[in-house]
């Protein structure tokens, strides 16, 4: 029963050994010093507190995506609106923070809950389509992105583009605005304690509440969740409202932590790259830390080994598109949980 206990941590270690050993391959097939372009891209991220800081900025978006998508997959609801929630929602607490008036503390505070509740806004409404009328939510999601980066980019070009900036940007974010650093020597922001804050909330609410017992149990079997009493579109849509919720407020500490302007012109990627860590945390809250730094280490290292070595940064989209077509392939191992199990009949009978 160790074994099968552990089966899906196995497979997942499994999945990434197999992508580094690919990425090895690549290096050594590529590069004219694949053993200092090797140590570059494996250790470079922690050669130094400023590279380590890089590692967790870019783990703090993924962080945000990630819990957002790892509920709605719970429910197997098949959802990528985070993109354009984050998007979106960004704008949104872009536009707070270039007003005045406000004072340091209630500023970001407020740019952040208008960002979040714009987000759970948005999400709901792909909920109510799939609740009531059954509606793809991945067809509804997917023209939802289109919709709000149209709309996000008409009101960033009419209504906060700052004439005197030399790209498309808005006004710059007010200073009272600007998430604090925690970290000396990186860019790292309060926001790390924010979504780790969220992290612990999305697995009690998860494992520690009925309303997360609900979720989960619809997530298995929506008719048998039904049968047993349960309210399963009330269920999806409070599970829309919350990862729309998460995804805004992730979008709004992306904004406000790291740019000194919202100059997004196009849909950022965090949205589909919290549904990459969400399945490789198997679609759990506590263990979206570890996939979120994971795929930051090494898209930080890919950057370093472009820096240093004679190896493209694009080679990371080998990595993670093995990474993703092994999480996502239900047969890879089976044959090895099937044996186990075989074997564990065998002694109980």
């Amino acid at each position: 029963m160790f074994k099968l206990k552990y089966f899906e941590l196995i497979r997942t270690l499994a999945v990434i050994f197999i992508a580094m050993l690919l990425s090895m391959l690549c290096i050594t097939l590529i590069s004219k010093q694949p053993m200092e372009t090797m140590r570059v891209f494996l250790l470079e991220p922690f050669s130094s507190m400023s590279h380590f800081g890089n590692v967790i900025e870019v783990a703090i978006p993924l962080m945000f995506t990630g819990i957002s998508v790892s509920l709605l997959f719970k429910m197997k609801m098949f959802n990528l609106g985070a993109e354009g929630i984050f998007f979106f929602s960004g704008l949104v607490a872009a536009a707070v923070g270039i007003q005045n008036g406000l004072n340091a503390f209630v500023h970001p505070l407020a740019a952040i809950a208008a960002g979040g509740v714009v987000g759970a806004v948005i999400s709901v409404i792909p909920g109510v389509l799939k609740a009531k009328w059954n509606a793809n939510e991945l067809v509804t999601s997917l023209m939802f992105n289109s919709i709000l980066l149209g709309v996000g980019l008409y009101i960033l070009n009419y209504f906060l583009r700052d004439a005197s900036a030399y790209t498309t940007s808005s006004y710059k974010i007010q200073q009272t605005a600007v998430l604090a650093r925690i970290i000396p020597g990186t860019r790292v922001h309060i926001g790390l304690i924010v979504v780790l804050v969220f992290i612990a909330l999305a697995h009690v609410f998860l494992y520690k509440t009925r309303w997360g017992y609900e979720l989960r149990m619809t997530g298995a079997n929506r008719e048998f969740a039904e049968y047993s009493g349960i309210k399963t579109g009330r269920v999806i849509v409070y599970v829309h409202l919350l990862a729309g919720f998460v995804a805004g407020v992730g979008g709004s500490v992306e904004v406000l932590g790291m740019h000194p302007r919202f100059d997004w012109v196009a849909l950022p990627g965090y949205g589909f790259d919290g549904a990459l860590v969400a399945m490789l945390a198997k679609n759990n809250p506590a263990a979206v830390v570890g996939s979120a730094f994971f795929l930051s280490y090494i898209r930080i290292g890919a950057e370093m080994m472009s820096r240093y070595s004679d190896v493209p940064a694009e080679m990371i989209a080998v990595i993670q598109s093995v990474i993703l077509l092994l999480v996502s392939a239900d047969q890879f191992l089976k044959f090895w949980k099937n044996r186990m199990l075989l074997k564990e009949a065998q002694k109980n009978g």
